[in-house]
């Protein structure tokens, strides 16, 4: 237990209302936003009679909720949504600063270059390199070409020597082919600092989804990849520029930001200009931590076997945020991680709820750990189980795109069929694993697949006389192309339409129901901009409680008849 130790701080009022002991399914439909209908919008055109039957109970008992930008944490509502803030706020029942938006605060106040993070890397500066490592984009979900900027200036100005930025080049969450212009001003700032006696240059790259940025160990290929040119100097590509080094890789037939293969910048005598060696630092200065981890991984652990890394060298290692809390994982970090605590996982296990969550493993952590505020773990294994399904490896998920629904489906059912437990919540990945490798057709298939999915649970919930609460965590799937400012999609120099393969600013959808939920029981309409935040507290209602006074407010009222 984490606040007190007495057990009384935990108990949650009854509600005055609403009853105890229905079984409660909460499902989460990753990446299954709200847009207008059109042949963009996959989860419009698939077949989902499920969830085309909830939105008929708006506005009582289906509604909107915001999912991206300071809903859920972040720092402007350009800001898109993604799952791990947005399984934090379903989870926390508060909105917490996030990612960004704590980097960005430590960067204004200069308090990023107070902490314990940054005095173990600057241990280095006087003999050793900076090696400053991530993704150069400004698409603000893993990383942002400003903080880079921002942390160039201020190490520059706290006795840095000499600087080696390894890049890798997005497509993913910026359009594909921006890449170019990143290099050119990364190129522009690093000459700045050359001329003021700091030796900055670029030193390494490649692709984010081909080199360093896997993800769950899905393929530590990737991480090797990016470990063979940014620490070994080594590479099947080798050019005396960076933005020598992307112009002539994009010119490679079917080349893509994503997939760009890994190179090296090396000196005229073709040495490599920046490998990693004992005595140095190394930054990865991505905020967001499921690409990172892995990385991290390589970098810190002392015994390592996913690969064969040649050599570790004696460094010192800070990741710009901790990227996995339980793991405490690095051990080094140069901005503080949100304190989470009071879930409303946790709340609810401590007055006796009984909790089952399940997903594959591209979401198990979603509905695990983010949800319960960045902890891994059982709170009390007696009162929880957590199963996760293996996700498919080494195919894309396009090829793929049912993925896990049906198993997680059936997981769901069985856990609410045995009567053991009180709460069963699963994250369905289809619309945003599928919408992400922007193969239409594949998501539509993806998106009935869920649907199905939402139909067995839903299905099961009426057997045991329960309640469902069906929402989802970000915008994905609901609109796969980019447009202009007018809201037209935006065609490439072939006239050919311009895949949207990130996540959007679109509102998510909530529903409730189910025969177990009291006939009074509606949504509020005296909270128009209620967000994700505030479904901790609906859930809280439907299992018999009132929330804590301090979470975002309930979306959900009991109105006598």
């Amino acid at each position: 237990m984490q606040m007190g130790s007495s057990d009384s701080w935990w108990k949650l009022m009854d509600h005055p209302k609403l009853p105890k002991g229905k079984t409660v399914a909460v499902v989460v439909l990753d990446g299954w936003g709200e847009a207008k209908p059109d042949e963009y919008n996959c989860i419009h055109i698939a077949e989902t009679p499920t969830m085309d039957s909830l939105k008929k109970g708006a506005p009582e008992h289906w509604r909107l909720v915001k999912a991206h930008g300071t809903a859920v944490g972040l720092p402007t509502d350009d800001d898109m949504g993604n799952s791990e803030v947005g399984h934090n706020a379903l989870g926390a029942g508060r909105i917490y600063a996030q990612g960004a938006k704590l980097v960005d605060l430590a960067l204004a106040s200069g308090k990023i270059y107070e902490g314990e993070g940054f005095k173990y890397i600057k241990e280095c500066f006087e003999t050793g390199t900076l090696h400053l490592i991530g993704l150069l984009s400004d698409g603000g979900v893993h990383s942002r070409l400003d903080q880079l900027q921002l942390l160039l200036k201020g190490v520059s100005e706290r006795g840095v020597k000499r600087i080696r930025v390894h890049i890798l080049t997005d497509g993913r969450d910026v359009t594909d082919g921006t890449s170019v212009g990143f290099v050119e001003t990364l190129e522009n700032d690093l000459t700045k600092l050359r001329k003021k006696g700091i030796d900055a240059k670029i030193a390494s790259g490649g692709g984010r989804m081909y080199v360093t940025m896997d993800r769950y160990e899905n393929d530590w290929n990737v991480v090797k990849r990016g470990w063979n040119a940014q620490v070994l100097g080594e590479a099947p590509y080798k050019f005396t520029t960076a933005l020598e080094a992307v112009k002539k890789l994009r010119a490679e037939p079917k080349a893509n930001d994503q997939y760009l293969p890994p190179f090296v910048i090396v000196d005229e005598n073709g040495k490599p200009v920046g490998p990693i060696v004992d005595g140095d630092a190394v930054v990865t200065f991505n905020f967001r931590a499921d690409r990172m981890t892995m990385l991290a991984k390589a970098l810190e652990y002392e015994n390592f076997d996913k690969f064969d890394r040649v050599r570790h060298p004696k460094i010192h290692y800070a990741g710009m945020l901790e990227y996995d809390g339980e793991l405490k994982l690095p051990s080094h970090y140069l901005v503080p991680p949100p304190e989470i605590e009071r879930t409303s996982g946790e709340y609810l296990v401590y007055n006796g709820i009984r909790t089952f969550a399940c997903s594959e493993t591209v979401k198990f952590g979603h509905v695990t750990f983010f949800w319960n505020g960045n902890r891994s773990g059982y709170f009390n294994p007696e009162l929880e189980e957590y199963i996760e399904i293996p996700s498919d490896i080494g195919i894309p998920f396009n090829e793929q795109p049912k993925m896990k629904a049906l198993q997680i489906a059936e997981k769901a059912r069985d856990a609410i069929l045995s009567r053991k437990f009180d709460q069963v919540r699963v994250n369905l990945p289809n619309s945003d694993m599928v919408g992400h490798t922007g193969d239409i057709e594949a998501t539509i298939v993806g998106c009935k697949a869920a649907d199905d999915a939402v139909k067995m649970i839903l299905d099961t919930i009426e057997q045991v006389d329960g309640i469902y609460v069906v929402t989802a965590d970000h915008g994905n799937a609901e609109d796969m192309v980019k447009r202009d400012k007018s809201g037209k999609p935006l065609l490439d120099k072939d006239g050919k339409i311009q895949i949207l393969s990130s996540h959007t600013l679109q509102p998510v959808p909530i529903a409730i129901g189910g025969p177990g939920l009291s006939p009074g029981v509606r949504f509020r309409d005296d909270l128009p901009n209620g967000g994700l935040a505030n479904v901790a507290a609906t859930v809280m209602n439907l299992h018999g409680f009132e929330a804590p006074s301090d979470y975002e407010p309930t979306l959900v009222e009991v109105v006598d008849n």
